[in-house]
Order: structure tokens, then C-alpha cells, then sequence
């Protein structure tokens, strides 16, 4: 299988876009992939959309989830300079200068398309190659060792460092203890799990459980917060901007942090719904399992 993965990976982006549009006629229309919880999850986030409307964000929507696929793919052969012009990061001088205060970084991120290139930041940061700062994300491991393996692979293709969610604080307690500065990536918009610390908050217009863990590890560590606001602006072409959330999360009442987080995704999902992934069941509590 890997090798297969591979050989699709070398195909020029115009080949692998025409097999993005054949999965896609065959996810939407044949299989109906998840279909009912996407339309589930649109008529609840956007009530005042008519039905037209929200159909053309769901076509979107897999289109998109489509060519994150295909994208996905392409990390195992992209060269550095095709990445920087498909994937632009438009301030990294906000955490390189972050860094050069002596802060390390939590990255408040998301799942919208492609999430899996923003590891990319290293060909923009001054401190890439500095052996004082590691670049870093935070993952869920999966079930599947090869596909773990495999994504696993693909996520380091920029030198950063893969860090599994159960030792994620343990693991940047011994970078702060061995003198390293770090920037690590959280996906905060995924479904809480039954260990997660948990904070009610409203988005998308839904009570929803937020991840209450990536703010309490900034308060206790003594991390920098970011956001990064990723928009699509053309088909294989991304750009990332990074805003400041705090530079002492310590200092905010506790909650205060992940509510801004969400709020500031919430934005950058109304900005462009199809680019996020609704067909994540976000909000597993209150909605029926899709089948």
C-alpha cells in the first residue's frame, strides 16, 4: 500500500486534481460519504442559508475534501520551492519574533483544507535550522500502525517533530528542562474525548465542549498563543496568516483563552464554510450517528 501511496504522490498536480474530481464523483454521488452529518452539520450552523446555498457549500465542501487527499499525497514529492509558493505564510516574523524573546509557541490551528502542509512554517522561519528550537505538532495516533507510520512520515517532511497527544505534556517539559524553545501545532477544533479538560462554549451557533488542554498547558508552560487563520485562495494554493492570541496566556482568566480561539475559527469558517471539515462529528453528543 505505501508504495502505491508513493507512486500516486510523483504524479504532477494536474493528474492527481483529475483523480480528485473521479473520488469525488464517486464519494458524493455513489457512496454519499458521511453525507446526512454534513448536511446535518450546515443546517445547524448556517439556519438562515437556503437549502440551494447550503447544497453548493456541501459540493464544495467535498470537492475540497477531495483534493486534500490528493494534496496529502503530494508531500512525499513536493519539493520546498513548489511548497512555498502553494502554501504562503504571510507574518512568520510574528513567532520568529516570539522565539527571539525567549517564548516558546502554542499554535491554535484547525482542521480546514490543508491542514496537513502547514508544517511547511519551517521554510519561512528564521529559526528553522536553529538546534535551540524545535518545530512541532500535536497528533492523534491512529489505529492502523501502517497508515500511522505512513502519516507519520509524511508530517516530518518539513523537519518537525510528530508529538502524540497522551505524552504531549511530557514532552515539552523535557524540551524546556533541555533548554529548547518549541512551536507546536494543536488541533483544538476536534471532538473532546473522555480525558480531555473540557470548557462549554458557543460555536457556530451550538453549545458545543471545546479542548480545554492546549490553554492549560500554555498557562502552565509559560507558552506564547497563536492562531493560524488558513484561507484557500485558489485550488492547490493556500495562505496562512498567524495572529497573536496572547503572549502570557497565564495572565487571562481561565477559559478566556480557548473562547478567543474559538471565536477567531469561527470567523475563518464563515469566511469560507466549505474549506473546514464538516464531516467530523464535532458535535457526537447531541447529533445521531451518521451511518
Amino acid at each position: 500500500m505505501s508504495l502505491l501511496l508513493r507512486a500516486l504522490g510523483a504524479l504532477p498536480f494536474r493528474v492527481l486534481y483529475v483523480l480528485s474530481d473521479v473520488i469525488f464523483a464517486v464519494v458524493y454521488y455513489l457512496v454519499h460519504y458521511r453525507r446526512r452529518l454534513v448536511r446535518a452539520n450546515l443546517a445547524a450552523a448556517f439556519p438562515d442559508m437556503s437549502t440551494d446555498e447550503r447544497r453548493k457549500v456541501e459540493r464544495r465542501f467535498y470537492r475540497n475534501f477531495c483534493d486534500y487527499f490528493v494534496e496529502t499525497l503530494k508531500l512525499s514529492s513536493i519539493s520546498d520551492e513548489e511548497m512555498r509558493r502553494r502554501m504562503v505564510f504571510d507574518n512568520p516574523e510574528l513567532i520568529d519574533g516570539l522565539l527571539d524573546r525567549g517564548l516558546s509557541v502554542a499554535v491554535y490551528f484547525n482542521h480546514c483544507f490543508n491542514w496537513e502542509w502547514a508544517p511547511s512554517v519551517t521554510l519561512w522561519s528564521a529559526h528553522a535550522t536553529d538546534p535551540t528550537v524545535r518545530f512541532c505538532q500535536v497528533y492523534r495516533p491512529l489505529k492502523n500502525e501502517g497508515f500511522d507510520r505512513w502519516f507519520l512520515k509524511l508530517r516530518s517532511r518539513f523537519h518537525s517533530v510528530s508529538l502524540a497527544k497522551h505524552s504531549v505534556a511530557r514532552d515539552l517539559l523535557r524540551m524546556r528542562r533541555d533548554g529548547l524553545l518549541s512551536v507546536t501545532g494543536f488541533m483544538s477544533d476536534q471532538r473532546v474525548s473522555h480525558l480531555d479538560s473540557t470548557l462549554p462554549v458557543s460555536f457556530l451557533g451550538r453549545p458545543t465542549e471545546a479542548i480545554l488542554g492546549t490553554e492549560l498547558l500554555a498557562s502552565k508552560l509559560g507558552l506564547a498563543a497563536v492562531y493560524w487563520d488558513l484561507t484557500r485562495t485558489s485550488r492547490g494554493h493556500y495562505r496562512i496568516t498567524t495572529r497573536l492570541i496572547s503572549d502570557n496566556p497565564a495572565e487571562l482568566p481561565q477559559g478566556e483563552l480557548t473562547r478567543r480561539y474559538f471565536s477567531l475559527l469561527e470567523t475563518t469558517i464563515r469566511r469560507d464554510p466549505a474549506n473546514w471539515l464538516w464531516s467530523h462529528n464535532r458535535w457526537k453528543r447531541v447529533n445521531h450517528p451518521n451511518k
